[in-house]
């Protein structure tokens, strides 16, 4: 449907608008107007106002690695809906548009017709990204650092295999360093888990294999456990295998997508329950038995893992193992 401004609508009758982001510029696109600013305070109150203007009912942004959220937030203050959409999905519609060109103004048009699209989806709600939690917010910023210190932890470590007698000492310094800091925003993380997220991070912390990191990643990365079906929250990490059928055959289903930092997590504190714990010991040891390959095994343990953990979050109950185990020898 087009309205007099000769844009694309929602089945209300309203506009969408795309807003493409990078660093210094927001380039948005509302029905036939596009327009510049800086992608500041006074360039996000200046958008604001716009697509207020133009009552606009769905606004489609790329994720662009953190520089879009200060807008994000912005338009979620305002009560304007606005739907954070990975770059591969913005690209891949892009392509399927025919549209192979990509510059800032391009994009800001296709994510108007994504925003158009997805508007009349029967499951637009779920595209609608949910206004962000500060403390959580805070958490992820604590738990990506935690991260990052690590990952240069891990790469110093590897350092001093072959470091020299005028090397070494640097390394060492650097390792202790990190060391230090690991341990400090370990105790900020707990702190703040403490303070905000007590209970979920009791419930988690009931399950055998189940740590500290793998509790912080969990709350931080994936606000949604407890609240949708085990399914879905298999989906959003990626460790639910997809179909790829087509008229008689029937392909193999594999799993793919999803929260790679988060399903990491996941994978270790599952490689420990197949050990430890004895529902998901229970369960590996009877797909393996059944003739499944280790690997995929070990998936399947992810998937119940991640089930359990969603129905005790979402039950507000602790763990139960002979509960759970009598339920794994049912399925």
């Amino acid at each position: 449907m087009l309205n007099s401004q000769g844009g694309a609508t929602s089945a209300n009758g309203r506009l969408n608008a795309g807003v493409d982001v990078s660093k210094a510029h927001l380039d948005v696109c509302v029905g036939l107007d596009e327009s510049r600013t800086a992608n500041d305070e006074e360039g996000w109150a200046q958008v604001v106002e716009k697509l207020r203007q133009c009552r606009v009912d769905l606004v489609v942004i790329e994720a662009t690695g953190g520089y879009e959220r200060g807008m994000v937030s912005s338009l979620q203050q305002a009560a304007i809906a606005v739907a954070r959409v990975n770059p591969r999905q913005a690209r891949d519609f892009a392509k399927s548009m025919g549209q192979l060109a990509k510059t800032d103004k391009v994009d800001a048009r296709l994510l108007r017709d994504f925003a158009d699209v997805i508007s009349r989806h029967k499951d637009r709600s779920k595209y609608v990204t949910a206004m962000v939690d500060p403390a959580r917010t805070l958490l992820h910023e604590l738990v990506t650092r935690r991260r990052q210190l690590v990952t240069m932890r891990v790469a110093e470590g590897n350092h001093l295999e072959h470091a020299t007698k005028a090397t070494r000492r640097g390394i060492l310094s650097v390792v202790k360093l990190l060391d230090k800091q690991i341990t400090a925003i370990d105790k900020e993380i707990d702190d703040h888990l403490d303070g905000h997220f007590k209970q979920q991070k009791e419930l988690l912390d009931s399950v055998k294999g189940v740590g500290p990191a793998t509790i912080m990643s969990l709350v931080a990365d994936l606000p949604e456990l407890g609240k949708l079906n085990g399914r879905a929250i298999g989906k959003l990490v990626g460790v639910a295998p997809l179909a790829n059928d087509s008229g008689e055959r029937r392909g193999k289903r594999r799993i793919w997508g999803g929260r790679a930092k988060l399903r990491s997590a996941v994978y270790m504190a599952a490689l420990v329950a197949k050990r430890h714990n004895p529902v998901i010991k229970a369960f590996y040891e009877r797909l393996v038995a059944a003739g499944k390959p280790k690997k995929v095994a070990l998936v399947a343990c992810i998937r119940k893992l991640l089930t359990i953990l969603n129905a005790m979050l979402r039950d507000g109950r602790m763990w139960a193992a002979a509960a759970d185990l009598n339920a794994v020898s049912a399925a």
